[in-house]
């Protein structure tokens, strides 16, 4: 079983950041920190998030009592680390915008700088939210100014730090009902020189699509054949309309919606499964007609959750032409193994094989716990 992500939030992972921010600020007590961040008797248990930002707490009694001199010390320890090995995109150092968000939530004046900086080595996206949703006019007017900014750690921050359904972080209600204050700053972006960017701004319209598909669409439709930087955007930006079998959007790439003279049948599927196993299906796929078919082929399984209201995830197997007349066997295994992110629960699961947005072929099987 992989080591769990919270387990790098470690001695060795404080030791070489607090050894960077002594650098800058010798009088900076390492010891005393770590002995803050690890003698709590609840550490052990703490998630990665948690573990985090137990880390800028504990970081606060031993940075200068002036917040403006400790946010000092936060920047420079950054472009200390920066100027050594170049800008990042690690999440380890999350406690340092913790921190800011922590101490400084009153303080955007502070704040808004020390993210700028934070985010060359360790993104901001998460800890600049709460800010988004205090003073939305600061932010969206700092959002603009960031799509111009030489670093392209920023300027990702400028689209990522305002998703509206960004993974793990606060959600912001108002995009969610209404992305336009977006739109400007994505269309900024959308050739921007840097993939990391660009892949930033297809995950923010991946994001608005859920609530606002027709906005998307039609943005799609711009922007396709500008350059193939934004093709790449736009298909990865309609990935999730395309799993929830989006009409438009399959017309768009191609994709006749519950197609004609292509089959699925003959699905097999393990009965069961434990927990930590891996389950497997095949199934034939028939072109039967006399002409290629475009086809785009997934499945999805419907999960049992701890709540027990089953939730459904679509997993991409291909797409592409399928020659008049072809017929393929395709075989797949699902692993069943926890992780911090997802875990399994025992009871019945649901496979669907879809086809070009359409469920084609199901079957039921059984998950157990592992003895």
């Amino acid at each position: 079983m992989p080591e769990p992500l919270k387990n790098l939030v470690n001695t060795s992972l404080l030791r070489s950041a607090g050894a960077d921010i002594k650098a800058v600020h010798p009088a900076f007590d390492l010891d005393q920190w770590e002995k803050l961040v690890f003698d709590d008797p609840a550490f052990p248990n703490l998630e990665l998030k948690q573990r985090l930002r137990h880390a800028a707490i504990t970081l606060r009694p031993v940075l200068p009592a002036d917040l403006k001199d400790a946010l000092l010390v936060v920047q420079n320890t950054v472009q200390h680390m920066i100027a050594r090995e170049g800008e990042k995109l690690t999440y380890l150092y999350g406690f340092l915008n913790d921190f800011v968000e922590i101490y400084a939530l009153d303080s955007p004046e502070l704040a808004i700088p020390a993210f700028e900086t934070i985010t060359r080595w360790c993104s901001a996206e998460f800890a600049v939210r709460p800010f988004i949703l205090r003073y939305p006019e600061r932010m969206f007017r700092q959002m603009m100014l960031w799509t111009e900014h030489p670093s392209p750690m920023v300027r990702r921050l400028s689209s990522e730090g305002f998703r509206p359904r960004l993974p793990w972080g606060m959600g912001i209600p108002d995009l969610k009902k209404d992305p336009a204050p977006l739109l400007p700053m994505l269309e900024k972006l959308k050739n921007d020189p840097a993939e990391t960017v660009r892949r930033s701004v297809a995950n923010n319209l991946n994001d608005i699509a859920k609530d606002h598909p027709e906005i998307v669409l039609d943005i799609v439709r711009r922007w396709q054949g500008i350059s193939p930087q934004t093709d790449w955007l736009v298909r990865h930006a309609s990935r999730g309309l395309l799993k929830k079998g989006n009409a438009s959007a399959l017309a768009h790439f191609g994709f006749e919606h519950g197609i004609e003279g292509v089959a699925v049948h003959d699905l097999t599927t393990d009965a069961s499964v434990r927990i930590g196993d891996r389950f497997s299906f095949s199934f034939i796929i028939h072109n039967k007609s006399a002409e290629t078919k475009a086809v785009r082929l997934e499945y999805t399984i419907e999960y049992q959750s701890k709540s027990g209201k089953p939730s459904r995830k679509t997993f991409k197997i291909r797409e592409g032409n399928m020659k008049a007349a072809a017929r393929e066997t395709v075989s797949r295994t699902q692993r069943f193994e926890d992780f911090t992110i997802r875990k399994h629960h025992p009871g019945e699961h649901r496979l669907f094989v879809v086809l070009n947005g359409k469920e084609v072929a199901s079957s039921v099987f059984e998950v157990f716990l592992q003895h």
